[in-house]
């Protein structure tokens, strides 16, 4: 039930979809899959709700029973999509890429193809999810004023009800990687301009989040309540579900967050400029370490140095131009040395490039930062 970020972020993949489960449809060219463990989920729900449709509804027959059950799942799954879709929306409006939509065994996952670069974006995403679900409640308990209370059909839009309620409310605890957790997680970032700081708060958060699930689902045993059986199997996978998500939110951060206290000009390698047309094995021995900017001869970069492409190339024709070894300075693998830290180390680990050339303001060469040298920056055996 919770929409949640893929930590690999990047372009789309497309041929990661089919992989995710049945595809239904597409929406704003983003993909939505039924994952196979949904079938599972929904089918447990079915077995603990079945026997009580007939507290509920008194004199239903047993068929009845266990089609109100099956609608309660589906009404469920319809539910956590249009939860889900509230995300994919609003995230795809604000111009942050959704690889794809599933919905697996409790709850959905909305895949962006990057982190929000803000704490406001973050938080807007993460709401939306609750206000779609929470807005469809009220909508469904305004319908309640009109349906007969005493039929099947009273029931079904009760349980749509319960439903999103559930689905809306549930999402707004505090704790990753539920939507209150990513809400806290913005607000904190938000006051401290820390990203770290607020997953570290929220990890917290779902902690809590899983703990209080499980004294709930021990009240419900310790208590013969009607649905305790309901309630414990609930309970004990989204709370691992829980557990699971925010350790995983907390590794992902590890991978991304900026050393405290680091700064850029302590990892730039030096600049060197060479023109283009210079001999590779020339090229090659003047880097030195250094980051090497190919210049053509109209002024225009023709890329950075491989050394690895160059070593090659230098074993078999040293004079051969060094421009046949560099590789191309694309927009995202520039990077502006007054950015901050978070940011570089966000973009590092979204581009699929070993170096990044680092400009100052006015676009002159700073420096060239290389993937090896930022992930050793960043603590632990953290990898990029």
């Amino acid at each position: 039930m919770a929409a949640t970020s893929e930590h690999s972020a990047g372009p789309s993949r497309r041929s990661a979809v089919p992989d995710g489960g049945l595809l239904l449809f597409r929406v704003g060219g983003v993909p939505v899959l039924l994952a196979p463990s949904w079938w599972i989920g929904s089918l447990a729900i079915v077995v603990l709700y079945a026997p009580l449709v007939g507290r509920l509804l008194p004199g239903a027959s047993m068929t009845t029973s266990w089609l109100l059950a099956a609608a309660f799942a589906v009404l469920l799954g319809l539910s956590v999509l249009a939860h889900e879709l509230g995300h994919c929306l609003v995230a795809l409006r604000m111009g942050i890429p959704v690889r794809r939509l599933r919905l697996f065994l409790l709850g959905g996952l909305s895949e962006v193809a990057r982190t929000p670069r803000r704490p406001g974006q973050e938080g807007l995403i993460a709401a939306a999810g609750p206000i779609v679900s929470l807005l469809l409640a009220g909508f469904c308990a305004l319908l309640l004023l009109a349906v007969p209370s005493d039929g099947s059909a009273w029931l079904l839009v009760a349980e749509c009800a319960v439903a999103n309620l559930a689905v809306g409310v549930f999402n707004l605890l505090p704790g990753l990687p539920l939507d209150g957790g990513r809400m806290l997680r913005a607000g904190v970032w938000a006051l401290t301009g820390r990203r770290a700081h607020g997953t570290r708060a929220a990890v917290v958060g779902g902690g809590l989040v899983a703990v209080g699930l499980l004294v709930w689902a021990l009240f419900g045993l310790a208590f013969g309540s009607d649905d305790r059986w309901l309630r414990l199997g609930v309970c004990v996978v989204t709370a691992w579900f829980v557990v699971m998500g925010a350790g995983a939110e907390l590794a992902a951060e590890g991978r991304r967050g900026w050393p405290e206290g680091l700064l850029l000009a302590d990892l730039v390698r030096p600049v060197l400029q060479l023109p283009a047309e210079s001999p590779v094995a020339d090229a090659l021995a003047a880097s030195a370490g250094r980051g090497v900017v190919l210049v053509r001869a109209d002024g225009v970069a023709a890329g950075l140095l491989d050394e690895a492409a160059a070593e090659r190339l230098a074993a078999t024709s040293p004079h051969s131009p060094a421009e046949l070894a560099a590789e191309p300075i694309r927009a995202e693998t520039v990077l502006l040395s007054s950015e901050s830290g978070d940011d570089i180390a966000e973009r590092v680990h979204e581009t699929a490039a070993w170096q990044f050339l680092v400009v100052d303001d006015e676009g002159r060469p700073a420096g060239v930062l290389r993937r090896e040298d930022l992930r050793a920056a960043i603590s632990g055996q953290s990898r990029f």
